[in-house]
């Protein structure tokens, strides 16, 4: 009888602790189980002094490499925000938990981005300290289509983006691809798809003296540039700076620019509510340490499934876009012009006293 593989293969060899995301048909999509193998594998390798580094990537259906992850199980988040189910709170709280541990992993952590990098696929890649993008990455954090916010700790990394380009990101869920993700503090190499497979390999056959001797050896097979155009972010700066959403549209819209008018279109399908909620978000994480901004993302997160019985929007997000596929949310409040301050602000207030925290432990 064969044995289903798993969702996160994981092995050492040589001095090199290897993960591999196996869920290609789900595009590696992050289940409760996955974020638990990845968490507890994390914690054995960053006690273990045989292991110097940690190199992740993803797979996709016909072998390694193509992707690297797609996000959180969004089926899964529906299922459980429409029925009740526990396993909603445990998953947020243990995904923070997995994001704050690589942000601070004491050891080179190299995360191989190629293919679709989005949502949770960022939250295991951005706090890397190599992070490598390919000629085939395309990045984004499209939570704002699903009536989410850019969660995973995406407040503190688009927060620390050029200009306004972090409020740009957030509020669209816009793709990049490898040359703007240098650009723009969301990855740090590049190297050539084709070549990935042997540097993976290389990586544990070689002898290395210490994590900083993996790290160097890595960053001298890759490249600091891409060869890709990187778009005048001037208007973006000068659209997604303004203080508010009703600033931000109204600019867009009588801007008449193709940009302008395609991402005014883009801005009128997103949720209303949540553009208010997360243009706070980013504004308010600029000034917030990595934990600090997981725990204000843990009390949205709640905020997001439960503040409004029966009027989830991320429920109600991703019913239109994965259930039943009709692409027509009907998000509550309608417009942008019609969302009440007092809604939107009600994200930012925790459910829980300071030391009771879900979060409460993790330290900036």
């Amino acid at each position: 009888m064969s044995q289903t593989p798993a969702d996160v293969l994981a092995e050492v060899r040589g001095h090199v602790g290897f993960i591999t995301l196996n869920r290609p048909r789900a595009i590696n999509a992050l289940s409760l189980g996955m974020v638990r193998d990845l968490l507890a594998q994390l914690l054995i390798w960053k006690d273990d002094p045989k292991v110097l580094a940690v190199a992740i990537r993803g797979s996709h259906k016909e072998g390694v490499f193509g992707h690297f992850c797609a996000g959180g199980d969004i089926r899964f988040l529906h299922q459980a925000g429409s029925t009740g189910n526990p396993e909603l709170e445990d998953f947020f709280t243990e995904e923070y938990a997995l994001n704050h541990l690589i942000f601070t992993y004491p050891k080179p952590y190299i995360a191989f981005m190629d293919g679709i990098v989005m949502g949770g696929g960022m939250g295991i890649s951005q706090g890397a300290s190599l992070r490598l993008v390919t000629e085939k990455t395309k990045m984004a954090m499209p939570e704002t289509i699903i009536g989410l916010f850019p969660d995973v700790g995406g407040g503190y990394f688009l927060s620390r983006c050029p200009g306004a380009v972090g409020e740009w990101l957030a509020l669209t869920g816009d793709t990049i691809e490898a040359a703007e993700a240098l650009a723009f503090n969301l990855a740090d190499a590049y190297l050539p798809a084709a070549e990935q497979g042997a540097l993976w390999e290389a990586l544990g056959a070689q002898q290395f003296a210490d994590g900083d001797a993996v790290h160097a050896f890595v960053q001298a097979r890759s490249q600091p540039h891409a060869p890709q155009p990187v778009r005048d972010v001037q208007q973006i700066n000068r659209i997604f700076a303004l203080p508010t959403v009703r600033d931000i549209i109204s600019a867009l819209e009588t801007d008449a620019s193709e940009w302008a008018q395609a991402t005014a279109a883009v801005l009128r399908k997103r949720s209303p509510l949540m553009l208010f909620v997360v243009l706070e978000q980013i504004r308010r994480a600029r000034n917030m340490g990595v934990a600090e901004d997981l725990r204000m993302e843990r009390d949205m997160v709640r905020h997001c499934f439960y503040l409004r019985p029966g009027q989830s929007e991320t429920v109600e997000g991703i019913r239109a876009l994965a259930v039943d596929k009709d692409h027509n949310p009907r998000w509550n409040p309608a417009r942008i012009e019609d969302v009440p301050e007092d809604l939107w602000k009600a994200f930012f207030v925790s459910p829980w006293p300071a030391h009771s925290h879900p979060l409460a432990y993790l330290k900036d």
